[in-house]
């Protein structure tokens, strides 16, 4: 009985080994993903761009208004499309599917793929939804290259960018990749305004781990 035991418990820590290297896969899959986004993020400085949040048509889906300009969410559109996610048509999607769910503050009825994914308001929504909202913290620690921040900057006015994988020199934080009206620059600007939104997102096959709206984004 002894020897047919032995099998038996060889092949229940086999199975048990396989699960666990199955499940730690996904992880290091989405650990890879951040690394990428984070050096699509720190490419973006290498170009020259003017700021220009204005409204302009542009193709759907795969559109993007001229290289040559854009606001702080283009910048974050542009790292995800070096990465073949286009943020243009998965935020259209689900505004199309959910449009109660999104900011009212504009007057629109309907969705405008024109727009509607260059809005912070929209971005802060759809993240929550489609990734992961992640608890704001006054901790550098908290924050780690892939992951995105919304900031109030007053007056109504908001903000997004990108944490790198590059840290400050003294405070050894990383830093942010963003575009607030002198092009895409890397900055430690992490706590110089008020944070409303800490988020990951991993693309449109991940599964959302937060559906409620924040508070922040009406």
């Amino acid at each position: 009985m002894q020897n047919l035991k032995k099998p038996k418990q060889w092949l229940v820590l086999s199975l048990l080994l396989v699960a666990g290297m199955l499940a730690a896969q996904p992880a290091q899959s989405r650990q890879d993903f951040l690394r990428k986004f984070s050096t699509a993020a720190l490419e973006r400085t290498q170009h020259v761009v003017r700021y220009d949040g204005a409204y302009v048509r542009i193709p759907y889906p795969g559109g993007d208004v001229p290289a040559s300009t854009g606001a702080c969410t283009d910048e974050v559109i542009r790292a995800y499309r070096a990465l073949g996610i286009d943020l243009q048509k998965e935020v259209h999607e689900d505004m199309a599917a959910n449009f109660s769910a999104y900011p009212t503050r504009w007057g629109r009825r309907a969705p405008d793929t024109n727009i509607d994914h260059r809005r912070v308001p929209n971005l802060m929504v759809f993240f929550s939804r489609k990734g992961e909202a992640l608890p704001i913290t006054s901790r550098a620690e908290d924050y780690a290259p892939g992951d995105l921040v919304t900031w109030e900057l007053g007056g109504g006015a908001t903000h997004i960018g990108m944490v790198v994988d590059k840290r400050t020199f003294f405070a050894r934080r990383y830093m942010i990749v963003h575009n607030i009206g002198s092009g895409p620059k890397l900055e430690d600007v992490l706590f110089s305004w008020k944070i409303t939104g800490h988020y990951r997102y991993f693309g449109p096959s991940s599964s959302p781990k937060a559906g409620a709206q924040p508070a922040a984004a009406k």
